[in-house]
């Protein structure tokens, strides 16, 4: 039986602050692995057009290369369709049964929980690990939030205690199109990568 960290999202590019979310993970709660696991096609981002998953799951890949605890997993991906984190953490546990789960997600993703797909299915399948700050948006703190899923939802919910990066996705793929370098943001070979393939600039889209 092994205790498994999982990290989903769109990896749009994957960042340092996704890699240090994962090391915390694994460190604070003695985790056997951290599976990072691109969503196929997210419900949520309507905004922009989302990279091919081709390209998303080669970046996740190189990545996390460097971290023998570091897991890429396609699972997500090979079921199609929609990504929906109730139905791939359902999934997942009728496929690997031996295994605990527990889902490593940012304060704004504790936040808006209750907007996602059957959130009490996402609480009641895995240990939520959070990390960040206070959310601008809300009148509650993180820990009061806590405790109101933990109450409402019967959640299993604990504190990653590092911060999250202050950088997103959306503001790494605005550098890139402004022509700004995003190198103190992503591992070299993500950089690479994203430079090779000129993702991300305004020459191809």
């Amino acid at each position: 039986m092994s205790n498994i960290g999982i990290m989903g999202g769109t990896f749009d590019p994957i960042h340092n602050g996704h890699l240090l979310l994962g090391r915390q993970a694994y460190e604070e709660y003695g985790l056997d692995q951290i599976w990072y696991m691109p969503s196929g096609r997210p419900p949520h981002k309507t905004d922009h057009k989302v990279t091919d998953i081709k390209d998303r799951c080669e970046m996740t890949k190189l990545a996390i290369k460097q971290y023998p605890y570091f897991v890429f997993s396609d699972f997500e991906v090979r079921l199609g369709g929609k990504s929906y984190t109730a139905r791939t953490l359902e999934l997942l546990k009728k496929e690997y049964q031996e295994n605990t789960f527990y889902f490593i997600i940012g304060a704004d993703s504790l936040y808006q929980i209750e907007t996602w797909y059957h959130p009490e299915l996402v609480m009641n399948q895995t240990t939520l690990l959070v990390a960040g700050r206070e959310y601008e948006h809300s009148h509650l703190t993180i820990d009061e939030q806590i405790k109101y899923l933990m109450q409402i939802y019967e959640a299993k919910i604990y504190r990653l205690h590092c911060p999250e990066m202050d950088v997103s996705s959306a503001q790494l793929r605005e550098m890139i199109r402004m022509g700004k370098s995003i190198s103190n943001y992503v591992p070299p070979s993500v950089n690479e990568y994203i430079s090779a393939y000129r993702l991300y600039s305004s020459h191809s889209e």
